[in-house]
C-alpha cells in the first residue's frame, strides 16, 4: 500500500480524509451513551479498585461498539473513502481514550460527587481540560504516525477551532465517566453493607391491653383452657384468648416447635435437654423448663439437631 488517497465527503456529516486530517474523532462524542448519575464519595480502597476495573471494562466495550458503528456509517455515507481510513480515525481515538481514562478517575478520587465543601468540585475543570488535551493530542499523534508509515500525511487543521469542537464532546464524556464512577461505587457499597435481620414481632392481646413483643423474647407458649399463656424473657406471663393450634401454625416459621400437646417452645432459646425416662424429656430454657413428650419425636430431633 503506497499511501492513502485524499477524498472529499459529499455528506457534510463526516470529514473527508483531508478534513479528517483536521476533523478528528467522532466516536468519543458518543460516549454520552455512558450511564451516569449523582452519588456519594467513594468508599473503601477495595471498592475504588473494583469501580475502576468495572468502569474501564465497560467503557472499552461501549465506546468500542460506538466506534465500530461510526466506521460503518462513514463507509456507507462516503463510498469513495476506503474502509481502513475510518478504522484508523476511530481506532486511534479509542486507544487514546483508554490510555487517558486515568485522568477522570484520579479527579473523581480527589473530588467525588459528594465532597464537602462543594467548591472543591472545581478540580474537575482543569482535569477535564487535561483529559481533552491528551485525548485529542494523542489520537492526532497516532494518526500522523500511521499515515506516515503508509506514505501519506494526516493534517489536523487549525488547532483552536478543531480542539474546541473536540473539547465539547470530551467534556460530556468526562462528566459521564464521573457519573459512572459514582454510580458503580454506590452500588458496590450497597452490596457490601451487611443486611440487618428483620425484627419480627408479635402482638399479644391481653384483655384490652396490647403487648408488642419480639419473637426472640418469647421463650414458650402453653395452653391454659381457652387461653394461651406466653412465657417471656423478662419474666412476664401475659394471657391471650386463642387456640394453641393456631399459634403453632403461625409460629412454626419462627423457630418454635411443639414439644407437647399443650406446649410450644422457642428452639433458638433452648439451653439444654434432660431425659426423664420412658422417652420423655425436660426442655431447659435458662432457669425455665417445659415438657417434651415422647409423642413428639420430630421436636426431639430438631432440638438435638
Amino acid at each position: 500500500m503506497s499511501g492513502l488517497p485524499s477524498h472529499d465527503f459529499k455528506n457534510g456529516m463526516h470529514p473527508s480524509p483531508t478534513k479528517a486530517r483536521r476533523g478528528g474523532l467522532r466516536g468519543i462524542g458518543d460516549v454520552q451513551q455512558w450511564l451516569g448519575t449523582s452519588g456519594d464519595a467513594p468508599g473503601t480502597s477495595s471498592i475504588a479498585r473494583r469501580t475502576l476495573v468495572i468502569c474501564w471494562a465497560a467503557a472499552a466495550v461501549l465506546v468500542g461498539v460506538v466506534n465500530a458503528i461510526n466506521v460503518i456509517s462513514i463507509e456507507h455515507d462516503a463510498s469513495d473513502v476506503g474502509f481502513w481510513e475510518p478504522v484508523i480515525w476511530e481506532g486511534s481515538s479509542w486507544v487514546t481514550l483508554m490510555l487517558v481514562f486515568w485522568i477522570p478517575w484520579v479527579a473523581w478520587l480527589a473530588a467525588p460527587a459528594g465532597i464537602r465543601p462543594r467548591w472543591r468540585l472545581v478540580l474537575h475543570v482543569p482535569a477535564a481540560v487535561l483529559f481533552s488535551l491528551l485525548h485529542v493530542g494523542g489520537f492526532v499523534l497516532v494518526r500522523k504516525l500511521i499515515y506516515w508509515s503508509l506514505g501519506s500525511h494526516y493534517q489536523f487543521g487549525e488547532f483552536l477551532p478543531q480542539f474546541a469542537y473536540e473539547f465539547r464532546k470530551d467534556v460530556l464524556g468526562y462528566a459521564l465517566f464521573i457519573g459512572a464512577f459514582t454510580l458503580v461505587a454506590r452500588l458496590l457499597r450497597q452490596q457490601q453493607q451487611p443486611q440487618m435481620p428483620e425484627t419480627r414481632t408479635f402482638d399479644i392481646r391481653d384483655g384490652a391491653r396490647l403487648i408488642r413483643i419480639r419473637m426472640e423474647d418469647i421463650l414458650a407458649v402453653t395452653a391454659a383452657g381457652n387461653y394461651v399463656e406466653f412465657v417471656l424473657r423478662d419474666g412476664r406471663r401475659p394471657l391471650m384468648r386463642t387456640p394453641l393450634s393456631t399459634l403453632a401454625q403461625e409460629f412454626e416459621s419462627h423457630s418454635f416447635v411443639r414439644t407437647h400437646r399443650s406446649w410450644l417452645v422457642n428452639a433458638a432459646a433452648v439451653t439444654g435437654l434432660r431425659p426423664e425416662g420412658s422417652g420423655d424429656y425436660t426442655v431447659e430454657i435458662g432457669t425455665f423448663t417445659a415438657p417434651l413428650s415422647r409423642r413428639f419425636p420430630r421436636a426431639l430431633q430438631r432440638l438435638r439437631g
